[in-house]
């Protein structure tokens, strides 16, 4: 996976303007597609496969015995995340909303799965942790989850906020931080994690093999007709997604 040849299938991720039937892309952000992964899969895998590559190799690497806290573990990026994590050999426990959603993060591989919506999450991790807490939170859901989530933290732990699903995150004085263990705080964006073709290909590479190899499973959840757009956003915004949404031109 290199050079992308006329006729390679590619996909791409990161570029404005794919809510189309035909758009343009410049090559370098191209990366083909290789067998044993179809149109789907690469389209449901390409941006979140690799969000979570870039969350847990760089943002903050996972290394074995580690802890993770990772919430939304239900959905699709939570989903990989929890998957790529348990490949760096972390304990990961993870956060849902709903009964089938913790099945869902436990079939992607989550040691603990708490039910935010019945149980207060920093409770049961400071509980699991026995009051050491975790190495690293990562969040997407923001504002109902960042001050507890920081709570989670072990001291000199990591917040890693790559979402906010819930709404923004208010004004934070950094001597909180300090007075909660010298944490961490990082809000990370792909673009800045594939910022030249060697890391794309790198981190594409990396995510199309483990589903290829049948290592990583891209639960793609439903496809709406790309005129349908506004039904796909409700069901996105209703949080109803239990995967992948996608839009199918």
């Amino acid at each position: 996976m290199t050079e992308v040849n006329p006729g390679d299938r590619v996909a791409y991720a990161s570029v404005q303007g794919s809510y189309a039937e035909y758009t343009i892309v410049p090559s370098w952000r191209l990366v083909s597609i290789p067998a044993g992964v179809d149109f789907q899969q690469a389209a449901a895998v390409m941006l979140q496969g690799m969000t979570a590559h870039y969350l847990t190799h760089s943002t903050y690497p996972l290394k074995k015995g580690d802890t993770a806290l990772v919430h939304a573990a239900g959905g699709g990026t939570g989903g990989l995340l929890v998957q790529v994590a348990k490949r760096c050999g972390a304990r990961v426990i993870g956060t849902v909303s709903t009964e089938e959603k913790a099945r869902l993060a436990r079939e992607a591989g989550a040691d603990e799965v708490i039910l935010y919506t019945q149980t207060d999450f920093e409770a049961q991790v400071k509980r699991l942790t026995n009051n050491v807490g975790v190495d690293v939170v990562y969040d997407s859901v923001g504002k109902d989850t960042f001050d507890k989530s920081l709570n989670c933290l072990r001291r000199r732990g990591y917040m890693v906020l790559y979402g906010a699903s819930s709404g923004p995150v208010s004004s934070l004085d950094p001597q909180v931080l300090n007075a909660k263990g010298s944490l961490y705080l990082t809000r990370p964006y792909i673009g800045h994690y594939t910022a030249d073709r060697a890391e794309l290909l790198g981190r594409a590479r990396d995510v199309f093999n483990w589903l290829a190899a049948g290592e990583l499973n891209v639960r793609i959840d439903k496809t709406f007709p790309l005129a349908d757009v506004a039904q796909a956003h409700r069901y996105l915004e209703d949080r109803q997604s239990k995967g992948k949404v996608l839009l199918i031109p």
